[in-house]
């Protein structure tokens, strides 16, 4: 015979633990004084902006989607024509996906992101009147938008504080002795307390581009960086150190 169901009034179900953070490693000696050294000397070569053409929150969010695994010129050569016939959420979530597999072919992935934008583009609409949020807790729930894309997105489209970690900012988090993890969501954690929010934008964003044109991945250009007096990572130091 099966169980006998217990009888009277059904016991509450308990509410889900939510996950625990991951720990933290242990924070480099000396990481934040070498985080606010590189904000103020990044300060004065690289503007706070990023590279990618656009003119308002919906196209910047379409244009770091397609700027994955590519550059950001690739991305550059195709979203004019892309914005000009889509200019609107609502106009991308009803396109045909053969011919915006077409216009985004020169990014690499084009299957893959056209699903991707399409479907960011039906939530939009969906879910917030075909507005992009200036919420990190919504932006990661459309498709294709994590929690690196929606940093871009907050502190370049709306003025919201966002560290954006992608891997020019792991290499040189790490290379700086910033952090000693390669986990983004960890560097994020350790190194937004090193520095005031007014700089968590523009530090990612310099990072970004330092690590494009000088720190690059398989030789940076110490001799040329700004940094080097006081990077634990450099090949040589200048011949008379900053104060």
């Amino acid at each position: 015979m099966p169980p006998k169901r217990p009888s009277g009034p059904k016991a509450k179900a308990k509410p889900a633990k939510k996950p625990k953070a991951r720990p933290l490693p242990p924070t480099p000696r000396g990481a934040r004084t070498r985080a606010l050294l590189t904000c103020e000397r990044l300060r004065d070569l690289y503007p706070a902006v990023t590279e990618l053409a656009h003119s308002d929150p919906f196209q910047l969010l379409i244009a770091t989607i397609l700027s994955a695994q590519t550059t950001d010129r690739s991305v550059n050569l195709v979203t004019p024509q892309l914005f000009s016939l889509y200019p609107t959420a609502a106009d991308l979530a009803a396109a045909d996906p053969a011919r915006v597999e077409e216009l985004i072919k020169p990014t690499g992935f084009f299957r893959a992101k056209t699903r991707s934008i399409i479907a960011a583009s039906r939530k939009l609409v969906e879910d917030f009147g075909g507005e992009v949020p200036p919420r990190m807790e919504d932006l990661v729930t459309l498709p294709g938008i994590g929690r690196k894309t929606a940093n871009v997105i907050l502190g370049v489209g709306f003025g919201v504080p966002g560290f954006a970690v992608d891997t020019h900012v792991t290499r040189l988090a790490n290379r700086l002795g910033l952090v000693s993890t390669r986990d983004p969501v960890k560097i994020e954690r350790q190194v937004t307390p090193m520095v005031p929010p007014s700089e968590w934008t523009g530090l990612s964003l310099r990072l970004i581009l330092h690590g494009r044109r000088v720190c690059i991945a398989r030789r940076p250009r110490c001799e040329e960086c700004v940094l080097n007096d006081f990077c634990p990572s450099s090949t040589t130091r200048p011949k008379h150190r900053r104060a």
